[in-house]
C-alpha cells in the first residue's frame, strides 16, 4: 500500500475509536473540524447581506437542446487527478466522510430493503446517497440546513458557523474518494475500474437556478445536466421525456426509469451513477449455468470462474462466508455467502451493518477456485421514499428552506438515484473452458449459484461504495 494509503489507514482507526467512545467523552474530541467552516470563511459569509452581491442565475436550457454523449474515460482521468492530489490535512477530511457515508449507507440500505421484497434484487450506492444529501445540504437554510448535517451524522445546529458543515468540502472530499475507487486500474497489470456519475437537474420552465449551486456540484457529478420542460400539464410524458434525455446522454439502460413526475414539483434530482469492474485472473465460462433463485426455480446465466489465493472466512456460527476478490491494488469486491441459502434475510440484516467492516479482519488467504454469474444489475429509488419510510418525509418536502438552490418558490419532486453496476471477466467476452482446479487437500471450491450478498470496498478510506443482493441475476433490482 502506498505512504499515502497507509496515513490514510491510520486517520481511519483513529475515527472508528472515536466512533466507539462513550457520549460523554465526544465533548472533548471533535472529528469533524476539517469539515465545517473556517473562522475566514464564517467571517464572509456573516458579512451584512447588503455588502454581498446577489448570486447570479440563470434559467436552464430546455430539455431539446443539444447535449453531448458523456466521455467516461474522461470523467475518469478527472477523478484520478482527485485522488493523486490527496496529501496532508486531506487524508483525514477523507477518512471522516468515508466513515459518515458508511454509516449513512448501512442505515438507508436497512430502509430500501424494508421496502422491498427479501426474493428481490438490490444494488446500492453509499457514495451516490451521501452525495445526494450534501447536494441538498450546499442549497440549504436553516432549519433545513442545520437538520440536513444532523441527518449527515455531522452535530453542529445551533452552534456557531464554525460548527456548522462546509458542503464544499464534503463533495471535494467524496470526489477524492470515488477517485481512489478508480485511481490503481488499469496499473501494473490491475483491470481497470470505470465510475461515472451523471445529474441531471429537471425544472419547470421560468424557474432560475443559482449558479454558484449548480457549479458547486462539480466535484460530486461532474456532468451536471440543468434543463427545463413542462412538469405539470403531463407528468407521465415529462417522464418519458427525462428518460430519453439521460439515456441519450450516457446511454446506460438503467432499472426502474422513471414513470411519472410529481404534477405540483417544479424541481427533479436525477442522479445516475455507473460502475464497472473486471476481475482481474476470471474468465467467462463457455455456456449458461444454473443459478438458483429458490429451491425450485433456476435461471441459465453466464458465469464467471477464477483461480487463485482469496482472502477468506467461514463462520458456522453465523451462517456465512466471506470472501475477498481483488479488483485492484486497494478495491476489493466483498462476496457474503449464507450456508443456508433460506437464511439470506437474516445473513443480509446482519451482514449490512457496521460488523461487516469488522469481520474483514477476520479473512486469512484461501486456495480455492470461485465461480459467481457475471453481473450487470441495475437499480433505482426516489430518496423521498426513503426519506418517508425514515419517517423524515418533510426534510425535502414543501416547507423546505432551499434558498440557495433558487429565489423561487421551490417544490422538490422526485430525487432519483439509479444505479448501472457491472462485473465482467478481465479476458473479455469470449468464453472458456473452466480453469484447473487447485492442487492440494485444502483448495476450496466456491460457486455462488443462489443468492448472495455483495460490497465493494475502498481499503484506503475505508469506503463502501456499493452494497447489494443478487438474488436474480437477470432482473433488475
Amino acid at each position: 500500500m502506498s505512504p499515502a494509503g497507509l496515513g490514510l489507514r491510520a486517520a481511519v482507526l483513529c475515527l472508528l475509536a472515536w466512533a466507539g467512545l462513550p457520549a460523554a467523552d465526544r465533548l472533548y474530541i471533535h472529528p469533524f473540524h476539517m469539515l465545517v467552516y473556517s473562522k475566514s470563511s464564517c467571517e464572509q459569509l456573516e458579512k451584512p447581506s447588503g455588502e454581498a452581491p446577489p448570486d447570479p442565475t440563470f434559467t436552464p436550457v430546455p430539455i431539446q437542446a443539444q447535449t453531448s454523449p458523456v466521455d467516461e474515460e474522461a470523467l475518469r482521468e478527472q477523478l484520478v487527478l482527485a485522488a493523486q492530489k490527496l496529501q496532508g490535512e486531506d487524508k483525514m477530511r477523507v477518512a471522516t466522510v468515508g466513515m459518515l457515508l458508511n454509516f449513512m449507507g448501512f442505515r438507508m440500505y436497512k430502509t430500501l430493503t424494508e421496502t422491498q421484497a427479501a426474493a428481490g434484487g438490490a444494488v446500492f450506492s453509499p457514495t451516490a446517497l451521501f452525495g445526494t444529501l450534501t447536494s441538498f445540504y450546499l442549497g440549504a437554510l436553516d432549519p433545513t440546513a442545520g437538520r440536513l448535517q444532523a441527518f449527515l451524522g455531522v452535530p453542529g445546529e445551533g452552534q456557531s458557523c464554525t460548527s456548522r458543515l462546509d458542503g464544499h468540502k464534503v463533495l471535494s472530499a467524496l470526489q477524492t474518494i470515488q477517485g481512489l475507487l478508480v485511481q490503481q486500474g488499469g496499473a501494473g497489470g490491475q483491470a481497470r475500474l470505470l465510475l461515472s456519475t451523471v445529474l441531471g437537474l429537471f425544472t419547470a420552465p421560468g424557474l432560475r437556478l443559482k449558479q454558484p449551486f449548480v457549479g458547486g456540484l462539480v466535484p460530486f457529478a461532474p456532468v451536471t445536466l440543468p434543463r427545463s420542460l413542462d412538469l405539470s400539464t403531463d407528468p407521465q410524458l415529462a417522464a418519458e421525456k427525462i428518460n430519453r434525455f439521460m439515456q441519450a446522454v450516457t446511454g446506460w439502460k438503467m432499472g426502474s426509469p422513471l414513470q411519472e413526475v410529481s404534477p405540483d414539483s417544479n424541481l427533479i434530482f436525477n442522479a445516475q451513477v455507473h460502475f464497472q469492474g473486471q476481475m482481474k485472473g476470471f474468465s467467462l465460462l463457455a455456456g449458461l449455468r444454473e443459478f438458483w433463485v429458490d429451491n425450485a426455480t433456476s435461471v441459465a446465466v453466464p458465469m464467471l470462474s477464477g483461480t487463485g489465493t482469496f482472502p477468506h472466512w467461514s463462520d458456522p456460527q453465523r451462517n456465512l462466508s466471506l470472501t475477498r476478490v481483488p479488483l485492484s491494488a486497494n478495491v476489493g469486491l466483498l462476496l457474503v455467502q449464507p450456508h443456508d441459502a433460506a437464511a439470506l434475510p437474516e445473513v443480509e440484516a446482519l451482514t449490512f451493518q457496521h460488523d461487516l467492516l469488522s469481520w474483514t479482519k477476520n479473512l486469512a488467504p484461501r486456495a480455492m477456485r470461485l465461480t459467481m454469474p457475471q453481473l450487470a444489475l441495475r437499480g433505482s429509488y426516489d430518496l423521498q421514499d426513503l426519506l418517508a419510510q425514515a419517517k423524515l418525509a418533510t426534510l425535502l418536502g414543501a416547507e423546505a428552506s432551499l434558498g440557495r438552490i433558487s429565489d423561487g418558490s421551490l417544490r422538490v419532486g422526485q430525487v432519483l438515484n439509479s444505479v448501472l453496476f457491472e462485473l465482467k471477466a478481465e479476458k473479455g467476452e469470449q468464453p472458456t473452458e473452466p480453469a484447473p482446479q487447485p492442487t492440494g487437500p485444502e483448495a476450496l471450491e466456491v460457486t455462488l449459484d443462489r443468492p448472495f450478498l455483495f460490497a465493494v470496498q475502498d481499503q484506503d478510506s475505508t469506503a463502501l461504495h456499493f452494497l447489494g443482493r443478487v438474488a436474480n441475476p437477470l432482473s433488475a433490482a
